[in-house]
């Protein structure tokens, strides 16, 4: 519904002071996009206009507009370089937000503090990315390594390279995990063979391997909470 400029729409319908009134939870997507996008185009579309159209271009999913980068956001007409950036800020410090990174020295318990320490970074990515977390003795963080980047559907990771930086560094114990840019973190065959594959390297190597977790989206699947003994000495 357009009503020449937002400044010409009753108070209560105004985005910006709808959510300062009610709550940002009373807004709908478009409504939240307006705010970011502050002003319309000089075409005669509102701010909400271009947030509508913003949103349908990413599906109408939330998902699909954390996926959209810069050139994707400025295709839509109206909405330029400016307007992009603040739109990309606000998705990256929501990817941040929802992160909670395991410091030097942390616990490693399980695999959802595998998922929280990487879903920032690795939950929307369009390819597939690999990491190493190195452990000491006790199961705490030494440091992380990226392994290797994959194609949008395939990583691209040998045991060979996945345990270099563990035995450089000589780490008692090791956490794999990459991400799925489709929507299930469930495990394809190759995923299935390449953990039988690190799980073996680990044996031989003598370094734990306790775990490989998969991350897509909101979502994780973990291979030690499915096989419980993995990791453990035999």
């Amino acid at each position: 519904m357009k009503r020449g400029t937002i400044l010409d729409w009753p108070d209560e319908e105004r985005p910006r002071e709808k959510l300062i009134s009610r709550g940002a939870e009373a807004l709908g997507p478009a409504e939240l996009l307006a705010i970011l996008v502050r002003t319309g185009s000089g075409g005669g579309l509102t701010a909400v206009d271009l947030a509508r159209e913003l949103w349908l271009r990413a599906g109408e999913s939330w998902e699909g507009l954390i996926r959209m980068n810069g050139a994707e956001i400025t295709a839509v007409k109206g909405l330029g370089p400016a307007k992009a950036a603040a739109i990309c800020a606000s998705l990256e410090i929501a990817r941040r937000a929802s992160a909670s990174p395991l410091k030097e020295g942390a616990r490693v318990g399980c695999g959802r503090d595998v998922f929280n320490h990487f879903r920032g970074r690795l939950a929307h990515l369009a390819k597939e990315n690999f990491y190493c977390l190195l452990l000491d003795a006790k199961n705490r963080v030494l440091r992380e390594e990226r392994v290797s980047e994959g194609s949008l559907t395939e990583t691209i990771a040998h045991p060979r390279e996945a345990y270099r930086a563990a035995v450089r560094e000589a780490a008692a114990g090791v956490v794999f995990v990459h991400n799925h840019p489709g929507a299930s973190p469930n495990p394809s065959e190759e995923d299935e063979r390449l953990t039988e594959r690190l799980a073996e390297a680990g044996r031989v190597l003598g370094i734990r391997f306790l775990d490989h977790v998969i991350i897509a989206g909101a979502d994780y699947f973990s291979f030690a909470e499915r096989r419980p003994k993995m990791g453990k000495s035999e």
